[in-house]
């Protein structure tokens, strides 16, 4: 009997926890939107860079398609900017915002209300994945039509598009959750977060090609997600002719696919060991 009322007790908790994690999705993006600084430092600095390299490396070529097409700076670095918009939607963005929530008092409001975490969680997540495809849209929207870049046909590259996308914005997402942890205060929170966020862009063939790189530093960059996301996307828009400048001249969308699935669990776990409504020294 007891049994018997206590699952729709749970279910009811389940599906409340969800509804308010949906509405929590709008707030969230709302209030995202309403932070010039935020917006211009996650949402619209890939699309800055984009532009940046595009026009500064016009002249340039990056390699050659199977068809013999060269490869524009364009080309190149799209998929790039992709990748380092996973990580700003997901780490840079939540580490900063939540540390920010935790400074001002926002996290010791929500303690004392109705809302579950879980709910609070689902909105971030939510916040996330929303503006990195509004990102991502705005990036394939501006390399197509503005520098020529060829989208691909094959849907199959579109449905690898699609779980690197997804898979990377949520383990940024986790991996940000469970950093806003180290910040001492809202005022810090940009100065430890963006170094880290820069130092990874740079090492994981974002800014630079990753086979410039000395080995050593690819070795070290491979311990980190932003390379296995950077792979993912060349994988799905650079020519199969650029697949030998990886390490082991091989897209290794396998190899991609664990590294994300090993650091999204780590998120998880630290996300799930660090995260306090309030900081314990507060």
């Amino acid at each position: 009997m007891s049994g018997t009322q206590l699952r729709p007790t749970r279910l009811g908790g389940t599906t409340r926890a969800l509804r308010l994690g949906a509405v929590r999705i709008g707030y969230e993006v709302r209030a995202y939107f309403r932070q010039g600084d935020t917006v211009f430092f996650t949402f619209l600095f890939p699309v800055v860079m984009l532009t940046i390299f595009s026009v500064s490396f016009s002249e340039g070529s990056f390699g050659q398609a199977a068809d013999g097409t060269e490869v524009s700076a364009a080309h190149f670095y799209l998929p790039a900017m992709l990748a380092a918009g996973l990580l700003l939607s997901g780490l840079q963005n939540l580490a900063i915002d939540i540390a920010m929530e935790k400074s001002d008092g926002t996290l010791k409001r929500l303690a004392g209300s109705p809302l579950p975490v879980v709910s609070y969680f689902i909105g971030k997540l939510g916040q996330s994945l929303t503006t990195g495809a509004l990102q991502a849209g705005l990036l394939l929207l501006l390399g197509f039509t503005v520098f020529g870049v060829p989208l691909p046909e094959q849907p199959e590259r579109w449905l690898t598009f699609a779980w690197v996308f997804v898979v990377g914005v949520v383990t940024s997402a986790m991996l940000g959750i469970a950093l806003s942890a180290v910040p001492r205060s809202g005022k810090s929170a940009t100065a430890v977060v963006i170094p880290i966020t820069l130092v990874l862009q740079f090492i994981s063939g974002v800014y630079l090609s990753f086979s410039m790189l000395p080995d050593w530093l690819q070795t070290v960059a491979s311990a980190f997600p932003l390379k296995w996301m950077a792979q993912g996307m060349r994988s799905v828009f650079l020519p199969d002719t650029l697949e030998v400048l990886e390490q082991g001249e091989s897209w290794n969308l396998a190899g991609v696919a664990i590294a994300l699935a090993v650091w999204l669990v780590v998120g998880l776990v630290l996300a799930r060991i660090t995260f306090r409504w309030i900081r314990k020294d507060a």
